[in-house]
């Protein structure tokens, strides 16, 4: 199987191109970045080119985090400010050759900010569309993020559905989706047909898959593999004895 360093979480404390490169030398696969935004994306070019690993993801900004916010695109008012963040989110994906964008909603419920979630993820595509991407939207589960505007696969294939896009996909985070609901190998071999990218850490906690928690990877792993995936799970795990610490699932 094949692993991305989600470097959101994965050597958070490093500049992005210093942590690309510990990505590669701890033997992942690929990394995927949150908000690389603030980063020089140059560095970060030459870092992706110098260690051969594929960028596969970045998410939209989460707008006024101070404030509360996590993510803008269903929430009424903000379809401006919205749309600048699909934008740019875009122009990192096409420069650094990255196939998935992640639309964070925010937190807005009801049917005014899913009709506002709908339009501008129609925007997302459209504009994705034209550069061959992939727009991705990921449930939150409601013990960790109460109140954002996906918090299960229903709610998010529901809106795949409404939106009508081909290249619309949800992103199957294991962790998130066992918080939520559970059963998620049966979930995932359902829901196979409109994943775009799959992630995945131990639950409750959201620590390396190799801790002890609710969830048995070893038969989640080979579940996944016999579902016929074969692109890079996304480790996106907290880790806060640092990383080279939970490494041993990795070389196992």
């Amino acid at each position: 199987m094949k692993f991305s360093a989600n470097l959101g979480f994965l050597w958070k404390d490093r500049p992005l191109p210093e942590a690309i490169r510990l990505a590669a030398k701890a033997g992942f696969h690929a990394v995927e970045f949150h908000w690389p935004y603030d980063e020089e994306r140059e560095a970060v070019a030459a870092a992706l080119q110098d260690t051969g690993l594929p960028a596969l993801g970045l998410n939209t900004l989460r707008g006024d985090v101070a404030a509360g916010q996590n993510g803008l695109a269903a929430l009424p008012g903000y379809e401006s400010a919205a749309r600048e963040a699909i934008d740019l989110a875009l122009d990192w994906a096409v420069a650094l050759n990255i196939p998935n964008i992640h639309v964070m909603g925010g937190f807005a419920r009801g049917e005014e900010a899913q009709a506002v979630f709908a339009l501008n993820l129609h925007y997302a595509c459209q504009q994705a569309g034209k550069a061959a991407k992939i727009i991705v939207i990921e449930p939150l589960n409601r013990h960790d993020a109460p109140g954002y505007c996906v918090e299960t696969t229903a709610e998010a294939i529901a809106m795949v559905r409404r939106v009508e896009a081909d290249n619309l996909k949800l992103m199957f985070d294991v962790y998130h989706v066992q918080r939520s609901e559970g059963d998620v190998v049966t979930r995932l071999e359902a829901l196979l047909p409109h994943v775009g990218h799959v992630q995945f850490a131990q639950s409750p906690h959201r620590g390396a898959p190799n801790l002890a928690g609710e969830l048995d990877f070893d038969f989640v792993f080979a579940e996944i593999a016999r579902l016929g995936w074969d692109a890079p799970l996304g480790a996106e795990y907290k880790c806060p004895d640092g990383v080279e610490a939970t490494l041993g699932w990795l070389q196992k």
